[in-house]
């Protein structure tokens, strides 16, 4: 079965601030390079998006409906929902995930 793979607007504006932090404090040539890497990783989730695994975070908490995959050191995590993959969330895995997630899937 093949999976359709959304961005909601939080994961798009995510990818937008990676790019023009990369592009900023490294260069444009790098940013293009991990904005490509990222997309084909979460692009890749339309085939077996079930492989990831469910971030440790939400886990102890005992929530189970979401998902992550990585291209170190970002962390892309998602919900499968019927036929469909949602990109929730691109972010940079040394981050205070824990704060994070509660902000932006729990209270959202």
């Amino acid at each position: 079965m093949v999976f359709a793979v959304f961005l909601t607007h939080d994961a798009a504006r995510d990818l937008d601030e990676i790019y023009d932090y990369i592009a900023f404090h490294d260069s444009p040539q790098k940013a293009d390079y991990v904005l490509e890497q990222i997309e084909k990783v979460f692009s890749s989730l339309s085939e077996f998006p079930e492989r990831g695994a469910y971030p440790k975070e939400l886990l102890v908490l005992g929530i189970r409906e979401y998902r992550e995959i990585f291209f170190k050191p970002y962390r892309i995590i998602y919900r499968i929902m019927g036929n469909n993959v949602y990109v929730l969330l691109i972010v940079d895995g040394r981050r205070d995930m824990q704060s994070l997630l509660q902000r932006r899937m729990l209270n959202g």
